[in-house]
């Protein structure tokens, strides 16, 4: 299903347009979202091939699950991406922070080893609405956080994780929270590895995957 630019329903105003990945399924521009569970990363790449040209991706040095351009080739062509690999804790949101406010990329992605305080959630939100203004891009930020994710004052709230049937590629994706919209979950497909992941139907009607 073709990426839409529409006005938000994920959480903003009804003006503010929002990266649309499905029907009902839209990350606002110019704010900071959330992704979590077992396949955050899973989500984050399926986010990363419907923006345009380079992704910036930040993950601590010392993480072990790195990705891997071959499972990333599932979805996307791994020479977009740019990885800053921070040393200390303090510089990974501030690296996601000020890539933000460059406005230079569509998507800055952190891979976080746990949740940041809300005064760093402000200020990412405040640094992707500076990049709208100032940059070529209104950035879309999303932070992938460890188990059933919770940092205070983000956008929107995603969870996402494997309910593959053999060869069949399937996942469970849950909208935990967005300001305007309630909680929903989807079962998501991918046909083939590199095909277009899509909604089946709601996960409520699969209550047995």
């Amino acid at each position: 299903m073709p990426t839409q630019l529409l006005p938000s329903r994920g959480g903003l105003p009804p003006d503010r347009p929002a990266l649309t990945l499905a029907q009902d399924i839209a990350l606002p521009l110019a704010r900071l979202s959330e992704a979590c569970g077992p396949a955050r990363r899973a989500f984050a790449l399926w986010l990363a091939r419907a923006c345009a040209g380079p992704v910036i991706w930040i993950a601590p040095a010392w993480m072990s699950d790195q990705l891997h351009g071959d499972g990333m080739r599932d979805f996307t062509d791994p020479g977009r991406f740019v990885f800053v690999r921070p040393k200390r804790a303090e510089d990974i949101l501030w690296s996601m922070e000020e890539v933000l406010r460059s406005g230079a990329v569509s998507l800055v992605v952190g891979d976080l080893p746990g949740l940041p305080g809300l005064t760093a959630v402000r200020r990412m939100h405040l640094a992707a609405e500076t990049g709208a203004v100032e940059g070529t891009h209104a950035p879309i930020g999303l932070i992938l956080t460890p188990g059933g994710g919770g940092a205070q004052g983000i956008e929107t709230r995603w969870n996402m994780a494997p309910r593959h049937e053999g060869r069949l590629r399937r996942w469970r994706l849950e909208r935990v929270r967005a300001r305007t919209r309630p909680p929903r979950d989807w079962i998501i497909a991918q046909d083939k590895p590199g095909g277009s992941p899509y909604p089946l139907v709601d996960a409520g009607s699969h209550e047995n995957i």
